[in-house]
C-alpha cells in the first residue's frame, strides 16, 4: 500500500501557509509541523474551555472530559493502560522527575546504565545520581558507527544494576536500537528499562506494551502535536517509585510523576493525535481495529514511505569524500535523521541552504557525547537533515541539488 502524500500534506495547515511556499523542511527531528486536529482542538479550548477542568458547569465539564480523552485515546494507541500515561510540559522535565523518584528509591553503591549515545535529556538527569552515591555506568557506542551493542550492555549488567536507560534511536547517529532485545537483556539481569523515544516517535508512535519497557518518553510537539511530554511509566515501577506529585495525587498513578499542574489545553489538544492516526487509518486502510492495531497500520506505512526516501538521500552522501555520515548508510534500519560531519560547521552550511530554500539545522543537538565518541570535531558540529512522512520525493530532489551546489 502506498501513502498518499497529497492527502497527507492536506492535514497540515503549515503546507498551505504562503510565507512557507516553496521552502522544504528537514528539520523535523527539532519539532515537527502541527496537524490540523490538534490546531483545532487547541483553538476550541482556549476559546470554549479556558476554565479550570472537572468541575459540573458545562465548559469546565467538557474540558475535563477532553484532557480525558487525550490520554486514553494516546495510551490506547500506545499499547498501555490510561492510567499509566503522564503529561508533562517537557520530556527533558519528565526524564528529571523520573531521575528524582529514583534517587529516592536507589541505595549508594547500587548501578544504573546510561548510554553515550543519548539526547542529554536522557543521560544528563540519570548521570547526577553519582551525587547520591549510585554508580553510574556508561554503554559506549562503536566509535565508528555509532553502534550500541547488545554484548556491552551484557558486559555491564550484574546485580548491582537497577536501570538501564537507553535511546529507541538517536537524534544524530539514527540507527534504530533493538528495544526488545535491550529491554529483555536487562529485566533478565533484575534491572527495569528506561528508554527515550522522541526520536523515533515522529516516524510512528511505538506499541510500548509490546515493546516491554517500564518507562518510554516521547515529546507531543515533534509528534504533529503541541508543546509536550508524554511519559508511559508501567504500573509495577509507577506504584514502587516515590511519589514525586502533591501528597493528595499520590494514589493516582498518572499524577504521581507530574509536581507541576497540567497545561490543560495542551494535554487536550493532544487527542488530536489521535485524530490523525483514526483518519490516516480510514484513509489509507479502512475497515476496524484496536487502537493498537491501528497504530502499527499507520506506523509501517509512515516508515514504509521515509525508508524509500531515504535510501537516495545516504547513497548522496556517502560517496562524498568531504562529508561523513554519520550511523548506518542502510535506510532500513535507521529513522530519517542525518547528521553529516563536513570540512565546514554545520551551521554555516545549513545557512548557505537558505538560500536554496532549504530548512535544516547544524550544531550539536544536544547529543555531544555522541559526536565527541564518534571523534567530530565539536567546533563545527554536524549538519541535520531530518524529515517524516509529510515529505515528498520533489524536497528530496531540492535538497540533492542543494547540496550540490553547497558542498
Amino acid at each position: 500500500m502506498t501513502l498518499d502524500t497529497a492527502w497527507v500534506r492536506a492535514q497540515f495547515p503549515a503546507f498551505d501557509e504562503p510565507s512557507l511556499k516553496g521552502q522544504a523542511f528537514f528539520e523535523n527531528a527539532g519539532g515537527s509541523y502541527t496537524c490540523r486536529p490538534v490546531i483545532d482542538r487547541l483553538f476550541r479550548f482556549y476559546t470554549q474551555r479556558k476554565v479550570q477542568p472537572y468541575s459540573a458547569y458545562e465548559a469546565s465539564r467538557l474540558g475535563g472530559e477532553e484532557m480525558d480523552e487525550a490520554r486514553n485515546r494516546m495510551a490506547a494507541i500506545l499499547g498501555v493502560e490510561p492510567d499509566e500515561l503522564s503529561f508533562g510540559p517537557s520530556t527533558t522535565q519528565n526524564t528529571y522527575v523520573m531521575a528524582q523518584a529514583f534517587g529516592q528509591m536507589l541505595q549508594p553503591g547500587e548501578a544504573i546504565v546510561v548510554t553515550n549515545q543519548d539526547h542529554e535529556a536522557n543521560t544528563g538527569p540519570w548521570r547526577r545520581l553519582a551525587d547520591r552515591g549510585i554508580e553510574v555506568r556508561e554503554w559506549r557506542v562503536d566509535p565508528e558507527t555509532g553502534h550500541l551493542s547488545p554484548d556491552d550492555l551484557e558486559n555491564l549488567l550484574d546485580e548491582k544494576v537497577r536501570l538501564v536507560c537507553f535511546p529507541h534511536c538517536s537524534n544524530v547517529v539514527g540507527e534504530i536500537n533493538p528495544v526488545v532485545e535491550i529491554t529483555a537483556l536487562a529485566h533478565a539481569a533484575g534491572a527495569f528499562v528506561c528508554v527515550d523515544g522522541v526520536s523515533y516517535a515522529p516516524h510512528g508512535f511505538a506499541d510500548v506494551g509490546s515493546l516491554g519497557p517500564d518507562i518510554y518518553l516521547f515529546s507531543a510537539y515533534k509528534t504533529y502535536g503541541p508543546h509536550q511530554g508524554l511519559m508511559v511509566i508501567r504500573r509495577a515501577l509507577g506504584e514502587l517509585l516515590p511519589n514525586q506529585g502533591h501528597d493528595f495525587n499520590g494514589d493516582t498513578l498518572y499524577k504521581r510523576f507530574t509536581p507541576a499542574g497540567p497545561d490543560h489545553a495542551q494535554v487536550a489538544a493532544c487527542a488530536g493525535m489521535a485524530d490523525y492516526v483514526d483518519a490516516f487509518f480510514e484513509h489509507h486502510v479502512g475497515g476496524d481495529g484496536e487502537p493498537a492495531v491501528r497504530g502499527a497500520a499507520v506506523h509501517d506505512l509512515m516508515r514504509a514511505h521515509e525508508t524509500t526516501l531515504l535510501q537516495p538521500l545516504l547513497d548522496a552522501v556517502k560517496s562524498r569524500n568531504s562529508v561523513r555520515l554519520i550511523g548506518p548508510a542502510a535506510a532500513q534500519g535507521r529513522a530519517p535523521t542525518v547528521a553529516l560531519a563536513l570540512e565546514r560547521s554545520g551551521e554555516e552550511v545549513a545557512a548557505a541552504l537558505v538560500q536554496h530554500r532549504i530548512m535544516a539545522g547544524g550544531g550539536d543537538f544536544y547529543a555531544g557525547r555522541a559526536l565527541s565518541a564518534m571523534g567530530v570535531d565539536m567546533t563545527k558540529g554536524v549538519l541535520r537533515l531530518s524529515f517524516t512522512h509529510y515529505t515528498e520525493k520533489s524536497e528530496i530532489d531540492q535538497l540533492l541539488n542543494a547540496l550540490d551546489a553547497v558542498l
